[in-house]
């Protein structure tokens, strides 16, 4: 850790004791708002890069400190990406400029440094952990809060103090080109997954952990048009329990509007819901460029009033509109307590996050160093539990197999390992970079599937197809204005390789069996990027399609941000795998996957359709089958074959009492060690009961060796039978009733089955205490 020095020559020597409890923090933060110029002020509001104050040599230029943040700045965007630096020389960048700010302005007021941290440190040389659509498939919280507590820990090493993470959209929306960043179409699993980002994030501590922002509030991923009842149930939960229950204090509204008004000027979501209902009491942040995609408004000035005026407290990624917020106060379009309110959200982040400690973890002095082999261990173990093996013929595990052949366009790159917001794709996107790092060392499938191969197993490789042969990308002035650009979106990946289709037909002849991976890369599928549809791009299918014409089996491994359509093709493959973006141990994951290394485990966190989609499907739409959906949410096979038994239920409870108790057991009848992920779900018994058909209410990962038997034990909160109103108050209310607690191996595999009866009067309460069940296995 590093000390901050000099502190009692600028006049805040009263602050250096730090905050032992909610009012020390509130006097400290009354005490420095009143002491700033309100130059300051705003500064605290606004953002910048950090290159912006060095010079070629790579030395802080104190020139420029003077001449851009003479009164300081409140924080950095994105700090560790902008060019691929050792995570030694990032901190030493961060350790100059934070000595600058608290030597050289008026109250020495350090800056939060900010990026993002999806799937690792978006920085060179960072684990580069699977997407999360993937990691939603494994059900594994415990796994999900180890990323992120390695992530922390390597973050606040090199100075970062806030994450713009995470994405917690619930994406209903097959289409959706961002729902590589979700946790799927299920509020409960998303609330779930997100929940524990936070917890590892954040360590128990923000003077140690790294702050998250829960994104993209509300409904940017799709809900945010829906009914109230949709709305505040199930799009809001991961947010509502990131807050409430995992302390994040930071959230950012998204660049689409709910009910004709955009998220970062509207208050009926930031100031109604987000504070008056949810209880948020942290710092609202806007999206990069969206204060200045406000419509119908003349000019910086008024957008920067909209904003903050709407509940928005700062100004990403340059403050560009906020530079204005005086100018907008003079005219009365934003009162004084408005600004106050901004800056002292601010403030009191800092105060949580310890900057104004006498011991203030900035960053540490000692020799940093990532993708440690823990870390790297880590993506090994969530990649293996996010592929989901789809279909299966009983040609995988591979066995008694001498010959095979990789082909496609995905079977060699590292394209196929890296969604968007790992540091390779925003490199390559925004800076227009080729990613040929070894740092880390991301492992191909071709790679994976060489060094893991059994004894006596030839591997074959030809290339076969391209991703495309035109550019698929469409462009669209959406999300991220600084993508609107012709040049950023027009182009497509070139993989360095010669695609030979009857080079690689020929090695079909004379192998046993074909492993066919295909699928989108970066620029077919992420922020600001789409393409025609969702089938297979350029000529893959017409591809595969000729593979199978040579008899022999075809795995089809498909990789990509989202559910790519198969439907007439998958049926004709000997197995079908959906292995996402699994980072950068992603081809030994799925190599071991192949080879029977590993049962597959992953279960799916979308309704995977069979037919083009760009509208919202959902499991908990109906609990009658959709016959546009091919592979239904929570589905996914494993190379054995388990039962279900024994459901023993508390058959009658007060609506009064907590909870209700139930236990089921599941036992592994095949000959392979495997995970179940065993699901529990509740359903109503009248269409009068106000609650989902069908809703995932727990869930446990169960480990079971070949015959072995294992009890789940699940403790389900009465307030999870429960529902939202809003007749004159928002209320969670809990009726009497007879509900079913149905346990399965996804939401159209019911294998169990129970009545429990809540007996009493109704119950109604502002908000919810207890919103997940919790699991044991015995």
């Amino acid at each position: 850790m590093t000390c901050l020095g000099g502190w009692a020559a600028i006049g805040l020597s009263a602050l250096l004791t730090g905050c032992n409890n909610v009012t020390d923090m509130e006097q400290q933060v009354n005490e420095l708002y009143s002491k700033m110029p309100q130059e300051e002020r705003i500064a605290q509001l606004r953002s910048m890069y950090m290159d912006e104050l060095f010079d070629e040599q790579g030395q802080l230029d104190r020139a420029k400190c003077r001449e851009l943040i003479p009164f300081g700045i409140g924080h950095f965007s994105q700090f560790a990406l902008q060019h691929p630096r050792h995570p030694n020389e990032l901190r030493d960048r961060v350790a100059a400029v934070q000595d600058w700010l608290i030597h050289h302005t008026p109250n020495g007021i350090p800056a939060l440094m900010h990026e993002e941290v999806l799937t690792g440190v978006n920085t060179v040389g960072a684990t580069i952990y699977p997407q999360q659509i993937g990691q939603a498939g494994s059900f594994n919280p415990e796994l999900a809060e180890l990323k992120t507590r390695q992530t922390s820990t390597d973050m606040r090493r090199m100075g970062g103090v806030l994450a713009l993470s995470p994405m917690v959209d619930v994406c209903r929306v097959p289409s959706f080109n961002r729902l590589e960043e979700s946790y799927g179409e299920d509020g409960y699993l998303s609330a779930v997954m997100g929940t524990a980002f936070v917890k590892g994030l954040q360590q128990g501590d923000l003077k140690k952990g790294v702050g998250a922002c829960s994104k993209h509030y509300l409904g940017y991923g799709g809900g945010g048009d829906a009914e109230e009842k949709e709305l505040m149930e199930e799009i809001l939960l991961p947010h509502e329990t990131m807050i409430r229950l995992a302390g994040s204090k930071a959230v950012m509204p998204g660049y689409h509007a709910v009910h004709g008004t955009k998220c970062v000027a509207n208050s009926e979501i930031l100031q109604d819901i987000l504070r008056g209902y949810v209880g948020f009491d942290g710092m609202v942040v806007s999206d990069y460029t969206a204060i200045d995609q406000l419509p119908d408004l003349p000019d910086a000035m008024h957008k920067a009033a909209a904003a903050i005026n709407g509940g928005n407290d700062v100004d990403f990624p340059s403050g560009d509109d906020y530079r204005y917020l005086q100018e907008a106060i003079d005219q009365g379009l934003a009162a004084p307590e408005v600004l106050e309110r901004a800056v002292k959200n601010v403030l009191r982040h800092k105060f949580r996050a310890g900057l104004f400690d006498k011991d203030a973890y900035l960053y540490s002095k000692e020799q940093i160093t990532l993708d440690t082999p823990e870390e790297r261990q880590t993506a090994y173990d969530i990649a293996t539990q996010s592929v989901v093996l789809l279909e299966n013929n009983g040609v995988l595990p591979l066995r008694d197999v001498k010959k095979v052949l990789l082909t496609g366009p995905n079977a060699n790159s590292i394209w196929a390992m890296c969604g968007d917001y790992t540091y390779p794709a925003m490199s390559y996107f925004w800076k227009r970079m080729d990613y040929t790092s070894e740092e880390p060392h991301i492992v191909k499938l071709l790679e994976g599937m060489t060094n893991r191969k059994p004894a006596g197993v030839e591997l074959m490789y030809s290339r076969g197809c391209d991703w495309t042969e035109e550019i698929e990308t469409k462009f669209s002035e959406l999300g991220d204005e600084r993508a609107w650009e012709y040049a950023i979106l027009h182009r497509k990946v070139e993989s360095g390789e010669t695609a030979d289709m009857q080079e690689a037909l020929a090695m079909a002849k004379q192998c046993d069996l074909i492993v066919a991976a295909v699928g989108e890369n970066v620029m077919l599928c992420g922020e600001n990027r789409d393409r025609k549809g969702l089938r297979l791009p350029g000529k893959q299918e017409q591809y595969v399609e000729e593979l199978i014409k040579t008899g022999k089996p075809v795995v089809l491994v498909m990789f990509g941000g989202r559910a790519q359509v198969v439907s007439g093709l998958a049926e004709r493959c000997a197995a079908v795998i959906q292995a996402w973006y699994p980072g950068e141990e992603g081809g030994n994951a799925v190599a071991d996957i192949l080879y029977g290394k590993v049962s597959p485990s992953s279960k799916l966190a979308v309704s995977y359709p069979n037919t083009e989609l760009d509208e919202p499907i959902c499991y908990n739409y109906s609990a009658e089958k959709d016959p546009r959906v091919q592979w239904p949410f929570g589905y996914g096979l494993s190379y054995t074959t388990f039962e279900y038994g024994n459901l023993q239920v508390d058959q009658e409870v007060s609506t009064a009492a907590t909870s209700v108790n139930l236990s089921f057991e599941v036992k592994n009848v095949g000959q392979v060690a495997a995970d179940e992920v065993a699901q529990i779900y509740l359903s109503p018994t009248s269409e009068e009961q106000p609650i989902r058909p069908i809703q995932l209410q727990g869930f446990a990962r169960v480990s079971l060796q070949p015959g072995e038997s294992k009890t789940v034990r699940v403790k389900l909160y009465t307030e999870q039978f429960g529902y939202y109103s809003h007749e004159g108050q928002r209320q969670w209310n809990i009726q009497p009733g007879r509900y079913v607690v149905k346990v399965g191996s996804s939401s159209a595999d019911i294998q169990l089955q129970e009545t429990i009866a809540l007996n009493g009067e109704p119950v109604s309460k502002p908000l919810r205490e207890y919103y997940f069940s919790e699991s044991s296995v015995e």
